[in-house]
Parts: structure tokens; sequence; C-alpha cells
């Protein structure tokens, strides 16, 4: 019963890189200051991490994709914004910024 699942969730994570090699999505990194698009910026219902990077006299917000990376990370963030650095893909999602995390880390201030 375990080999079938192990296979399952092997084929899944392979098709899965595969994938994201085929579209030719890059790693991006993002610093720029964490914030929760609930608590901080009072744009949601519910929980989600955002990264707010300046670009010249703009603030480009990047809402980050429920994933085990942002979910772990979000505590950190939540009740009080900081400085971090991420590493991961972005893509557009109805006219937002989407960044699909791979690692995320608080920044000492400069």
């Amino acid at each position: 019963m375990a080999k079938p699942l192990f296979v399952l969730l092997t084929s899944t994570g392979f098709a899965l890189m595969v994938a994201l090699l085929v579209s030719g999505a890059d790693e991006s990194t993002l610093k720029g200051i964490g914030k929760c698009a609930k608590c901080s910026l009072n744009e949601t219902g519910t929980c989600q991490t955002v990264i707010q990077v300046k670009k010249g006299d703009k603030t480009v917000n990047y809402y980050l994709a429920q994933n085990s990376v942002s979910t772990d990370f979000h505590n950190t963030i939540c009740k009080e914004s900081k400085l971090v650095k991420a590493k991961g893909i972005v893509n557009e999602v109805n006219g937002k910024r989407e960044f699909i995390a791979s690692q995320i880390k608080l920044v000492k201030n400069e």
C-alpha cells in the first residue's frame, strides 16, 4: 500500500519539476518588507504573506502562494513587518504578482 503512494508522490514531484523547467520559469530573489495581507495591509480576509519591494519610486506587492515555505514562515511577519529575502518563482495571477517561495529568511537591518 505504501509503495503505490510513494510512486505517485515521486512522479507528481518530478512532473512539477519538469513543468517548471519547460516553462522557462527562472528563480528570482526578492528583498523587501514582509507583511501580512490581512493584519498589516487590510487587503484580505485571511492571513497571507506579502513582500513589498521598492522599484524606483513605486512599491510592488508580491503575494506569496500558499505552500509549506510561506505557511511555515508567516507567523514571523504576521503581526510585525520585517525585512526579508526570498527565492522563488514570480507569476502573474488575476493582475497580481504571485510569488512561489522556495526559501524565505529574515535579513538583519543594513
